[in-house]
């Protein structure tokens, strides 16, 4: 994939490029972007965006969980060294990680990266137990096992010389693949739920900010349908710190080619739907933007072309997901 990314022929970089080309966001979060040693496949990808006149001069990205090996058995299987071992899923380390890529200042030496925090670490977690109430699978592999997934990040951007603006960025486990003792879905369950405690000022050592906030990323759960544990990403988009403009299905604002508004709200998902999944559980409101409740929001949306309509085959074969967008007025 890096050879693909660093040459840009790769057909589905090349519609993710369009996609991206056609929103021109000021701050972008890529929620499944392989990471490397020196982020040449960010550097590759942005090189392609500057190619179709989208410039992205800030760029960033940790190291994720995916694919970090644990040497333990963590799903309870017998074995060691598969995928579900690794601190997050994932065939090698760095796989399906997060970045950001922004035309705005990113404050570096003013991140928080939060992806060691150990799962039983976290205020109220909701860790897996065997049939007879034990540790699942073991009290070495809790010992062990990391939270995040992916990520959980806290990420300064400098709107202005005078206004900063912090992203709190994460990408869930599915809350499935699993047996009885639900460890993926109570995983997801507390990966929302530690921003709930964080921006509650309930993780010991880390307060919130002070600046406005914006949570974004790809919780892997619906609250109205599917399957997993709703109640924290729930709370998480009523929580006073942040709003839900509940971005629906359509078009971005000045997207070339199109005409009209947003799409029918009136579709069984509400057009709140953000990802389609065809041979499973279909389409699902699973990606998030949530601005501070500071924040004026004057647009949103969630680029999903009908069929027929122009990008719509381009749209489809980027990701099931599709980019959902949020404009906001910081005073």
């Amino acid at each position: 994939m890096l050879r693909d990314i660093l040459r840009g022929d790769d057909p589905q970089i090349a519609a993710a490029a369009a996609v991206i080309a056609a929103i021109r966001p000021d701050v972008l979060v890529l929620t499944s972007l392989d990471y490397d040693h020196g982020l040449r496949g960010l550097a590759g990808f942005a090189d392609v965006l500057a190619g179709l006149g989208v410039d992205y001069p800030h760029r960033f990205a940790l190291r994720p969980n995916s694919g970090l090996a644990s040497g333990l058995d963590l799903d309870g299987d017998g074995r060691r060294g598969q995928p579900e071992d690794a601190q997050g899923y994932g065939w090698f380390a760095g796989e399906g990680g997060l970045a950001i890529l922004s035309n705005r200042p990113v404050m570096r030496e003013s991140v928080t990266d939060f992806s060691a925090v150990l799962w039983r670490d976290l205020p109220g977690a909701l860790l897996p137990t065997t049939a007879g109430g034990g540790a699942f699978p073991s009290v070495a592999a809790q010992n062990a096992q990391r939270l995040p997934s992916t990520a959980h990040w806290v990420v300064p951007i400098r709107v202005t010389p005078g206004q900063v603006l912090s992203l709190l960025v994460f990408r869930a486990t599915p809350p499935v693949f699993d047996g009885p003792e639900d460890r993926n879905g109570r995983r997801n369950h507390d990966e929302a739920a530690f921003w709930l405690r964080y921006l509650n000022g309930e993780l010991p050592g880390h307060d919130p900010p002070p600046g406005p906030v914006a949570v974004l990323g790809n919780a892997n759960l619906d609250t109205q349908r599917g399957a997993g544990l709703g109640d924290a990403m729930a709370a998480l988009l009523v929580h006073p710190r942040l709003q839900d403009p509940k971005p629906r299905r359509g078009k971005p604002p000045d997207a070339p080619g199109f005409a009209g508004g947003l799409a029918d709200a009136g579709l069984a998902d509400g057009g709140l739907a953000t990802v389609d999944w065809p041979d499973g559980p279909g389409r699902q409101r699973v990606d998030y933007v949530l601005p501070d409740a500071g924040l004026r929001v004057v647009g949103s949306g969630v680029f999903w072309p009908p069929p027929g309509a122009p990008m719509a085959e381009t749209v489809a074969a980027a990701s099931a997901h599709r980019a959902v967008w949020v404009d906001v007025e910081i005073p």
